[in-house]
């Protein structure tokens, strides 16, 4: 049988993964990561990723930025084959493509060094000429031109994670990634963040996706995909008008206008929550009968 060749994206497209599966071995277990996860970001988006711990949300962050390798599916970003990447591709991609914020400052920033003196660093790493004037730019567009010349030390967590999403535009990506950007600040100061994120997507035209465990930052969000399983199972869309659906954040959704849409992935597979399944009796691996019925998919629980 012939292999079956992935053709790139359209160009509107930043990142699409089709059946995306990353299995982590040891000597004696195999953890399936992700299990055929797919989903599509196009350029300029602004969209969040939610999902309980161990669903493959920070799994498919780490390979969307180029911190891991996917084990098979497909997975295009900027237009390019991920699984065909040497580790110079990796290299090359990192310094020029994406830009990634973690959850733990201590990754992203040196504590004793000022503002201005932590977004500089990364620019004369790469050898940047200008580099002052580009770290001052940065710094004003996180809103944080006041506090350049401060510590690390001096400045509030909010401050300390602008410092850090200054520092991941440094290399000027066309995809920022966020790794839980909000999850060690107040309410407020989290919806201040988000502004900033916003700001920097409209202004820039950078695509973002913000991983999140924060139902109230996420009902901020056009868009936001839920992970379940290592799957893409749904997706909350705004929209003007809330018609309840399946799921966790179904209540959420609706306070903030949003649909939750369940997704059918390529081979026509859909998740169903457990409490709709316990509802009818029904349990994994069990047969059900699937009918069509006035224009309606229904299932049923076998007799």
């Amino acid at each position: 049988m012939p292999k079956k060749v992935m053709l790139a994206p359209p160009e509107n497209v930043m990142v699409q993964a089709d059946n995306l599966v990353k299995i982590y071995k040891s000597s004696d277990v195999e953890v399936m990561a992700l299990q055929g996860l797919d989903l599509t970001v196009e350029r300029g988006e602004l969209m969040g990723i939610v999902g309980a711990s161990g669903s493959g949300k920070s799994t498919l962050l780490n390979m969307l930025g180029g911190l891991d390798r996917p084990s098979a599916g497909s997975l295009f970003v900027d237009g390019k084959d991920m699984l065909k990447f040497t580790e110079a591709d990796f290299i090359e991609y990192k310094r020029k493509t994406v830009g990634f914020v973690w959850q733990n400052n201590a990754r992203n920033l040196i504590p004793y060094l000022s503002a201005q003196q932590n977004v500089e660093m990364p620019l004369l790493l790469s050898g940047f000429s200008g580099r002052k004037q580009r770290a001052s730019e940065l710094l004003d567009m996180v809103g944080l031109s006041h506090r350049k010349n401060s510590r690390l030390d001096q400045m509030s967590g909010g401050e300390q994670q602008r410092v850090a999403i200054a520092i991941a535009l440094s290399n000027n990506p066309k995809l920022l990634l966020a790794d839980e950007p909000t999850g060690s600040v107040d309410t407020a100061t989290a919806k201040l963040i988000l502004d900033v994120f916003r700001d920097l997507n409209k202004v820039m035209g950078v695509t973002i996706i913000i991983v999140t465990h924060d139902t109230k930052l996420s009902a901020q969000i056009d868009r936001v995909v839920s992970i379940r399983d290592g799957k893409t199972s749904s997706e909350l869309v705004r929209k003007s008008s809330v018609m309840k659906s399946f799921g966790q954040l179904t209540e959420e959704a609706a306070e903030a206008g949003h649909e939750e849409l369940a997704v059918l992935d390529r081979a026509g597979r859909l998740q169903i929550p457990k409490d709709y399944l316990e509802e009818l009796g029904i349990k994994g691996g069990d047969k059900v009968r699937v009918e069509l019925e006035d224009g309606r998919i229904c299932i049923y629980p076998r007799m």
